[in-house]
């Protein structure tokens, strides 16, 4: 299996986004965003992080309670197969839509002192073949260091008419558009394949590289957002 290790380090030439914490107003399908106050379509992101520059924000919420898989997955829940879904809302408050790199996107742990991890999002398929796929317990895994995360390679076997409703419930749930238009969100999940070890949160950051502003084809700085420090739940 292939390791991917990475440094991740800001230029010290661009000033530094401001990383904050806030809560979301509860509304149920109406809930509307304190900052702006634009209507979101899901569930409530009480708790979640954000960071914020150059007038875009992107906010992120890892779903770490099955309960919260309960309404888009009713029969298989990604959770329960060791798959972390974490949702997103990005706010473009400029004049100028911006395109963000979707497949880009990464969620960084921290494995030991010296290394970092980066884990790819996974599509709709790579999530159903993922969370049932079949998977042998290692009588060892409650003991000893941790491992990396194994990189890409699922299995492809058993697609069946569980596999499509699980690959459809996921497409159905996912971030919908890479474009955010001028003075609007999107928002949605992003899957990522953690193999059940779930403790990582406690030191992961969700990596946003690309952005770029479609007008004038500006790249914004990078958002580095720590998902262990959020707001009350």
């Amino acid at each position: 299996m292939r390791k991917v290790y990475y440094s991740l380090m800001r230029n010290p030439v661009i000033a530094l986004p401001c990383l904050v914490v806030c809560a979301f107003a509860i509304g149920g399908w109406g809930v509307t965003a304190l900052l702006g106050g634009r209507p979101l379509q899901q569930a409530s992101l009480k708790g979640a992080s954000l960071e914020s520059h150059e007038g875009f924000t992107v906010s992120a919420l890892p779903w770490t309670d099955a309960a919260q898989y309960k309404e888009k997955f009713p029969k298989k829940s990604p959770f329960a197969g060791g798959v972390l879904a974490v949702q997103v809302v990005f706010r473009n408050d400029s004049d100028d839509s911006v395109r963000v790199n979707l497949e880009r996107i990464r969620l960084t742990v921290q494995l030991d002192d010296e290394h970092r991890q980066e884990v790819a999002s996974l599509n709709s398929e790579e999530l159903a073949d993922a969370v049932l796929k079949t998977k042998v317990k290692d009588p060892t895994a409650s003991r000893g260091p941790k491992l990396p995360i194994p990189v890409g390679g699922g299995s492809k076997g058993g697609r069946d008419k569980h596999w499509t409703e699980l690959q459809t419930e996921a497409q159905n749930a996912s971030v919908p558009s890479s474009v955010v238009a001028a003075h609007s969100n999107v928002q949605g999940l992003l899957y990522f394949d953690l193999q059940n070890q779930f403790d990582l949160l406690q030191s992961a950051h969700l990596y946003v590289p690309q952005l770029m502003q479609m007008q004038n084809g500006r790249s914004l700085t990078f958002f580095d957002i720590d998902l262990s420090r959020r707001g009350p739940q």
